[in-house]
């Protein structure tokens, strides 16, 4: 169809104000928080409620267009890359609370709410909403549910899959429907966590019903500084070894903590080469226990210095360094990969070094920030766009990583999501078969492969096709995919 002409369809369905079509209007969509791939779409359409995007998804499916959702754009895979002949549907706008119900301790939110927002909403009623991604600050809760975002206390607390109840979901063909609800465990196939974490392939979340936590009665934090990587790993094994499973272990090394320290000024321990954060939450008698048990293995692998924090301000002083990381590195490198990576806890300190020598011999500085505790790494990789050859240098060691990963029984992400940056890495954890197999609940609920398509899937994957031959052009091939930079 033509674009012109889909485009006064929408402006008739949603408002002449909420459609944009002028092109550099359209550029400030063009990437997410992954800007080395950039596509203008061929429409962008600001959705304000459901049944806007219940019309916008219509008028998609009856003219075959694909469309992309979108929230704070914040995603780290390219997960919300548009597509060049597609629609993108921002759902920033859908920025309601819609409910607070204290006694079944759940929340309803719109796709747009801040992750940070309900927690400072709810807090003062006693609970917080538990997963907190480092982003948390601006990005959406509906990406949340797309990417399945953890944090740093998904150790804990576990990852946005652990903290969804139910959905009201816009599907390809546009209906609206309902997944689940405020009962804890809803009943028959689990659809919901098939939904969480699929990356906007199998329909748009447009509203969101959550579990909210109650809040700790106490809560400790240290900071430990060590010479190494390999004693901070040293004692994350001890503390998870001993059965102590703390709210969160983050590790920063060197080159990480040198970005925080020129950011924001955190005054981590001159001379470390690594440093834990490690917080304690629960009933009071818990915590005074648990904290000197965790207080003494991180002096047994070596901290040099361990930092207690004495009241909310310096509690904050210490996350406010592990937050601010990734936005941080900015300070000592142009353009730098933020690679999201799992392994075992136990190989942190192997993998760590292998990381190291291989940032030696490409040339290619890594600093490492990561949810140690689970073994969820996030290392970014630094380089200068403007160097010939640079950037390339660095995807190839942004890929040996995830290959390192792989190798010690990991995974090729943790909580960042596929999208269009890992597709092709995913062969590579998965046969031809498993992503058939994928690709057959995908194909169930978008049969015509118009909900964002080109993602998560290494080649392009049609519905109706033979398993194991992916034969036809695919959407985002005829559309020339991406333009990188």
């Amino acid at each position: 169809m033509d674009t012109e002409v889909l485009a006064g369809r929408l402006r008739a369905l949603v408002g002449a104000d909420a459609v944009l079509t002028d092109r550099q209007e359209l550029r400030t969509y063009e990437c997410d928080g992954l800007a080395h791939y950039r596509v203008v779409p061929a429409i962008v359409v600001l959705a304000a409620s459901t049944a806007d995007v219940a019309a916008t998804v219509t008028e998609c499916a009856r003219a075959g267009v694909p469309f992309v959702a979108r929230g704070s754009g914040t995603g780290l895979s390219g997960g919300a890359l548009p597509h060049a002949d597609g629609v993108l549907i921002v759902m920033s706008r859908m920025r309601d609370v819609l409910e607070v119900d204290h006694d079944n301790q759940r929340a309803v939110v719109e796709p747009g709410v801040i992750n940070l927002q309900l927690s400072d909403l709810t807090r003062p009623l006693g609970y917080y909403y538990a997963p907190d991604p480092s982003s948390q600050q601006v990005c959406s809760i509906g990406g949340n549910v797309a990417e399945n975002s953890g944090g740093a206390h998904c150790l804990k607390y576990g990852f946005t899959t652990n903290h969804v109840t139910g959905l009201e979901l816009v599907t390809a063909g546009g209906d609206v429907v309902e997944v689940g609800g405020k009962a804890p465990d809803p009943t028959g196939y689990d659809l919901l966590g098939a939904l969480v974490g699929s990356e906007g392939t199998l329909g748009i979340a447009t509203r969101v019903t959550v579990r909210l936590t109650r809040n700790p009665e106490d809560v400790s934090t240290l900071l430990a500084a060590f010479t190494s990587t390999d004693a901070a790993g040293e004692a994350v094994s001890a503390i998870i070894g001993a059965g102590v499973i703390p709210a969160a272990i983050e590790m920063m090394d060197a080159l990480a903590i040198e970005a925080a320290e020129a950011a924001v000024h955190c005054d981590y321990p001159a001379g470390a080469g690594a440093v834990l954060i490690v917080e304690i939450d629960g009933p009071a008698s818990d915590v005074r226990h648990v904290f000197a048990e965790v207080e003494r293995h991180c002096r047994d692998a070596g901290a040099f210095e361990i930092r207690i924090a004495r009241d909310d301000t310096e509690r904050a002083l210490f996350w406010k360094g592990r937050k601010s990381a990734f936005a941080a590195v900015g300070r000592i490198s142009p353009d730098y990969i933020v690679q999201d990576g799992v392994i075992p806890r136990t190989s942190l300190p192997e993998v760590l070094r292998s990381i190291a020598e291989l940032s030696e011999r490409s040339g290619v500085r890594v600093a490492n920030v990561f949810h140690a505790g689970d073994g969820n790494l996030h290392p970014l990789v630094l380089f200068d766009d403007g160097r010939e050859g640079e950037a390339e240098r660095a995807e190839e060691v942004s890929g040996a990583i995830l290959d390192l990963c792989i190798e010690h029984g990991g995974s090729i992400t943790g909580e960042h999501g596929v999208g269009a940056d890992k597709a092709k890495f995913m062969p590579r954890m998965f046969t031809d078969d498993d992503l058939d197999t994928m690709q057959l609940v995908r194909c169930a609920f978008d049969p015509d492969s118009i909900s964002n398509p080109g993602k998560v899937f290494p080649t392009p994957r049609l519905c109706g096709e033979r398993p194991g031959r992916h034969q036809g052009a695919h959407p985002l091939a005829e559309a020339g995919v991406a333009e990188v930079f």
